[in-house]
């Protein structure tokens, strides 16, 4: 494991209250000492200049989907790991619906073996029913025992409200996040995009924003009821920004998500009936970007996750209708947030950092996103002052399904390290 000194760098870790330059000492995995000025000329240590680069905490997804086992045509555990790293996140969170599903302590167990070469942190998410058939509850406890940090049933709801409750009751007894994908399956009703003018322009059936809206209600009330701690994923409508801040207002322990893809684009800027444009919940309308960018900046919305869902190229080179749900976002993350955010005047730089950093290592429980002496050397260096453009063929994941291909964005990462050993280079 190296020695580093990173010298001359902008350090924003937001945990700590600093933004500003910084030197940071790196060895044995961890921060060493963090100072204005660190002597660099010590026997067998690396010094990494960062002059003009900004040093933050390494970000954490709370919402990936590494498709190993059972399609590893689309993503395997290392190539979705690369991914990770180039993107500056280290540590990822995979949802269970893989084949077959991760649904037992075993599973659990199964993806940390396949983990353990792997350049970042993975730490897995186990499904809340059996096969997410949405019948039989898991066994939540064992899942947490063999390092499982939340359950979902990410990709559908579990629409029996009493299974559901029972499940939440039992995440509320052995403290487990219950991560919810809200959408009432009944309201679908075979829809491939957000339902509205641009779907009537292309002879598309459209998604209502009730089908999220009505279960992300029912999750908080239900949550409320058992005592659980909730967590909404992929939030994109403008209703779902206030149910969570209803349920903030009430002091209830819900944390809430949003995609930079849905905070990016709106269904406005669908150019076509393709499927890189197909993703579940769809690209709203633009008053729900403009509500997900609000509630960000407002404090709403906690966190700032992918939903990173790779699928192989022909299927997704097709009619909406056919094509599969999905975007890859591991790799473009950081730089749509910085791009649209920052430079948008939504968020300060350390606002985005703790949403992509210190807020989701709050919601699973994990001592990360903190860059204090003593803490584990997760950190990302990265240039926000160079535009450059989007190119999904150079992308370390399998997937290059992105209607972001060919945009023109800030804040690339150059470096990332994690346990203080340096994972990607530009």
């Amino acid at each position: 494991m190296g020695r580093y000194l990173i010298k001359n760098g902008h350090l924003i870790d937001p945990a700590n209250g600093i933004d500003g330059r910084m030197d940071i000492l790196i060895q044995d995995g961890m921060v060493c000492k963090v100072a204005g000025n660190i002597d660099g000329n010590n026997a067998g240590t690396e010094v990494v200049n960062a002059s003009g680069k900004y040093i933050m905490p390494g970000f954490i997804d709370l919402h990936v989907h590494l498709r190993e086992p059972g399609f590893e045509y689309k993503e395997t555990v290392m190539t979705g790991a690369r991914a990770a790293a180039k993107g500056g996140v280290t540590t990822i969170c995979p949802m269970p619906n893989t084949k077959p599903v991760i649904d037992t302590p075993a599973g659990v167990k199964d993806l940390l073996e396949r983990a353990k070469d792997a350049p970042v942190h993975i730490l897995p998410i186990g499904a809340i029913t059996s096969g997410q058939e949405g019948i039989d509850i898991t066994d939540i406890e064992g899942m947490k025992e063999a390092g499982a940090v939340a359950i979902s049933e990410d990709g559908k709801s579990v629409m029996d409200s009493w299974i559901f409750m029972q499940a939440l009751h039992e995440a509320a007894r052995t403290g487990m996040p219950v991560f919810s994908h809200c959408e009432d399956t009944g309201l679908v009703d075979g829809g491939v995009m957000n339902y509205g003018a641009k779907s009537e322009e292309l002879g598309l059936p459209g998604i209502i924003n009730a089908a999220e809206d009505v279960i992300v209600a029912r999750d908080i009330f239900m949550a409320k009821e058992a005592g659980c701690r909730l967590h909404l994923c992929h939030c994109s409508t403008a209703d779902s920004v206030l149910l969570v801040e209803m349920a903030k207002k009430q002091g209830l322990p819900v944390t809430a998500e949003a995609c930079p893809h849905h905070f990016t684009m709106s269904d406005d800027e669908i150019t076509e009936d393709d499927g890189r444009f197909k993703m579940n919940p769809p690209l709203r309308g633009r008053a729900d970007v403009e509500a997900l960018k609000n509630g960000l900046k407002n404090g709403i919305m906690d966190i700032i996750s992918t939903d990173h869902a790779p699928h192989g190229t022909e299927e997704k080179a097709q009619s909406m209708l056919k094509a599969p749900f999905g975007i890859t976002g591991l790799e473009t993350s950081f730089a749509l947030g910085y791009t649209v955010l920052v430079k948008g005047g939504y968020l300060t730089l350390p606002e985005l950092v703790r949403k992509m950093s210190v807020n989701p290592a709050k919601v699973i429980g994990i001592d990360k996103g903190n860059l204090a002496e003593g803490k584990m050397a997760d950190l990302v260096i990265a240039d926000l002052d160079t535009e450059y453009e989007i190119d999904s063929s150079k992308f370390e994941s399998k997937g290059k399904n992105t209607p972001f291909n060919g945009m023109k964005v800030y804040g690339r990462i150059e470096k990332t390290f994690v346990c203080g050993r340096m994972v990607y280079c530009i």
